[in-house]
């Protein structure tokens, strides 16, 4: 790891990433990209060593209540932060404030802050989002190394349901000649119903490859899928948008057992949950996510 002095902490729309890089080596992160403009190894993680302090003065200068977002580029509970702690730090501030935050991991240490998750949903809102690509723990073992796997995801879905907080899952991404099957897809929400999840992002069967996170997918499936790099290029070529041969039926699939199963399926209305702000208990006020 090494540290940086960063000018601000909270994008336009409240997102902040108190990490760049990670160490979870999951073979199709589009973070890789060369477009993010990261200028070091990516598994050597850049600490923004005031992020605290800029988050901290953001909260106090908010002219309105919203939703903080984080995990967007970054996986907050990287190994690195049972070490650091920045993520407690700055869910002690939301929580502090009284802001909403929502959170988008792939790992179970998020249950560490179980109890100020639930503080902050109790005063405001608090989402976690879970990405899930596979039903296979073997398979998730291969192209997720070194996070949680889906069935530890699954339970940490289930205790934070029984703890009262809302949940969304990522079906995404969803890898050609990998796992893009029928079982997987049931498989995947038939647990995204057991764990009551409110609702299931996808944004199509497939996956999306651009300099950068390309070469790194590909040199990984010729070490895993041996064979699999060339019936890709043979059939993709250098394209951004990689969609299975499976799509218009998983996507049936898709949408049709998300509405047996009572789960929110259409990405515009998770969106603008996610978004919204809710001050719960008198004075209760509403605002979309700036």
């Amino acid at each position: 790891m090494h540290f940086v002095t960063a000018k601000g902490i909270l994008s336009s729309r409240n997102g902040m990433n108190l990490y760049r890089g990670c160490s979870h080596g999951c073979i199709y992160c589009d973070s890789r990209s060369r477009c993010y403009h990261m200028e070091h190894a990516f598994e050597d993680i850049e600490v923004k060593e005031n992020a605290i302090e800029l988050l901290e003065h953001a909260l106090k200068h908010k002219r309105k209540k919203c939703m903080i977002g984080t995990g967007s580029m970054t996986d907050p509970y990287i190994p690195l932060e049972l070490e650091l702690g920045n993520v407690r730090k700055a869910l002690t501030l939301i929580e502090a404030y009284g802001f909403g935050v929502t959170v988008i991991t792939k790992s179970d240490r998020i249950l560490r802050d179980l109890d100020l998750l639930q503080r902050i949903n109790e005063k405001t809102k608090c989402v976690v989002q879970m990405t899930i690509t596979t039903y296979d723990e073997e398979l998730c073992r291969k192209i997720e190394p070194n996070v949680s796997t889906t069935r530890e995801r699954f339970a940490a879905l289930c205790k934070l349901r029984d703890a009262g907080i809302p949940t969304v899952v990522w079906l995404s991404p969803i890898l050609p000649f990998i796992n893009d099957t029928e079982e997987n897809i049931l498989g995947i929400l038939g647990m995204c119903a057991e764990a009551g999840v409110y609702g299931v992002i996808n944004f199509g069967m497939g996956l999306t490859l651009r300099e950068g996170n390309r070469e790194y997918f590909y040199k990984q499936l010729d070490l895993l899928f041996p064979g699999l790099k060339e019936k890709y290029i043979k059939m993709y070529g250098n394209r951004y948008e990689i969609a299975s041969p499976n799509s218009r039926r998983l996507m049936q699939i898709f949408h049709q057992k998300c509405d047996a199963c009572g789960m929110v399926h259409n990405n515009d209305a998770i969106f603008r949950y996610l978004h919204t702000f809710e001050e719960k208990g008198e004075g209760r006020q509403m605002s979309l996510w700036d």
